[in-house]
């Protein structure tokens, strides 16, 4: 069942991938707006009502922004990636096992986040030591 789950999630996951990309391409877009087009010289859209045209005029404005969002969503993400990496593999005590994090499965991420969030907690609680040897050290100065 476990194999039959990670199967549909990698599906999944490819599906989305292909879908983000392709609404978010330039072509995809152009297609859009000579679907609008069509739509809104149609010549139902002429005949009918004031609030009926209002209605579609949102609706189409609506329908392309998504294309135009998911562009710039798709371009930000891109470039985040590529300086996060850059970030990754300029330093030297850096797990690159991050690298192209991206490109894992939500399980895969799911796991390096219960690793990191050890690391957190072991790091959190050297900080409060250090802070605590610190204190006792002042403390120590101040009574001699």
């Amino acid at each position: 069942m476990r194999k039959y789950y990670q199967h549909l999630e990698r599906i999944f996951e490819n599906v989305t991938s292909a879908a983000t990309t392709i609404l978010g391409n330039s072509i995809t877009f152009i297609l859009a707006v000579i679907f609008v087009v069509f739509w809104l010289s149609n010549r139902k859209f002429i005949l009918q009502d004031s609030y009926d045209s209002i209605r579609d005029g949102i609706s189409a404005i609506i329908f392309l922004n998504v294309f135009i969002i998911q562009r710039s969503f798709n371009h930000f993400i891109a470039s985040l990636h590529i300086k996060v990496n850059e970030l990754v593999s300029s330093h030297p005590h850096a797990s690159n096992v991050v690298i192209n994090v991206e490109t894992k499965t939500e399980h895969e991420i799911d796991q390096l986040a219960k690793e990191y969030a050890e690391l957190a907690i072991k790091a959190a609680s050297n900080i409060q030591e250090d802070l605590t040897t610190d204190a006792d050290k002042k403390e120590e100065k101040a009574l001699d």
